[in-house]
């Protein structure tokens, strides 16, 4: 009788556990701040647009914050720590190197804006303000503006040693893509769909030059490679090319955020093996197809990618705090 009884308990137990909603993405809610900081929102907003004015580069770079900082331990803005003492944070991982510094200072500017206001300061996480600046600055560039949720807190480690293994490659084939995005609960549609960033941004030659040089044994040039356009990527980046020479992601419309990344994919022009397997794979060949011809398809479904990707591995309670210097811990 005492062993059915535990048995009860255990199943019941159980059944609670699973009827128990995520806390990460149940702490996060739209209008988050609204009693601590209301206007918020809009301060953040006024800062990344000065900051667009400055640069477009604004744009790629803060995006691709996001999206390294949520993928490594979660969106909670570790990626802008600063490495110090004995610690190497995850930004000087080498898989980090290539994020622009405007990124990581739209963020920056974006707290001190916020911190200004009295009744807001300390009150908003560099986390939330990192997700506010990628909905503000896809905005700016044409793509879809969305609610965006909060109610992240900051991270209270970042280590580049955390970094490993967790970021997809240039040369990722479609079940290594499927395989990272699953890990963080992220579907294939959402991984092509988010693969669109780069319809914006920029890549260093060093990234691709194995696809325009020395593909394999048979071809010098990755046979997947539209042919006119390879021969345009060989005269901007030679054998012998400064590594920081860096040339457009999308060939087209590389300042506006659309749809034209998979019809570059149609016609041959993904920039990386892991954009150009979107089309060649007959996986994913269909959802490229469709939103190549369907702006709206592919806006709605990014909104529903950049958002899921936001509940990545948030931090609540005890994990987390709220930074009083973004690129320090308190």
């Amino acid at each position: 009788m005492g062993q059915f009884i535990n048995l009860v308990i255990v199943l019941s137990l159980s059944l609670s556990f699973c009827l128990l909603p995520d806390t990460t993405s149940a702490q996060l809610r739209q209008n988050y701040y609204a009693k601590t900081c209301p206007n918020v929102e809009n301060i953040v907003r006024a800062a990344v647009n000065k900051k667009f004015s400055q640069t477009f580069v604004t744009v790629p770079a803060t995006i691709r914050l996001f999206f390294h900082d949520c993928f490594v331990q979660g969106c909670d803005a570790s990626i802008i720590i600063a490495s110090s003492g004995g610690n190497t944070a995850e930004k000087d991982h080498p898989d980090n190197l290539s994020l622009a510094g405007d990124g990581f200072d739209t963020v920056i500017k974006a707290k001190e804006a916020v911190d200004a206001v009295p009744s807001c300061k300390n009150k908003v996480s560099c986390a939330d303000i990192l997700a506010m600046a990628t909905r503000d600055v896809i905005a700016l560039a044409g793509g879809p503006s969305y609610a965006v949720e909060l109610g992240r807190l900051d991270g209270l480690s970042s280590k580049a040693s955390s970094v490993n293994g967790k970021l997809p490659q240039p040369s990722f084939n479609l079940n290594r893509l499927n395989s990272l995005f699953a890990a963080n609960g992220l579907t294939q549609t959402d991984m092509i769909a988010l693969s669109a960033a780069h319809t914006v941004g920029f890549s260093h030659c060093s990234k691709f030059s194995k696809r325009i040089y020395s593909f394999s044994k048979q071809n010098a040039v990755d046979p997947t490679l539209n042919k006119a356009y390879a021969t345009q990527l060989q005269q901007m980046c030679p054998r012998n090319v400064n590594p920081l020479i860096a040339i457009n992601m999308d060939p087209n419309t590389p300042r506006k955020f659309d749809n034209v990344y998979y019809k570059n994919l149609q016609q041959g022009k993904g920039l990386f093996t892991s954009d150009q397997v979107l089309f060649t794979d007959p996986r994913s060949k269909p959802t490229v197809n469709a939103w190549a011809t369907s702006s709206q398809a592919f806006n709605k479904a990014f909104i529903t990618a950049i958002t899921k990707l936001g509940r990545v591995g948030v931090k609540t309670g005890k994990n987390g705090n709220i930074r009083k210097n973004c690129a320090a811990f308190n």
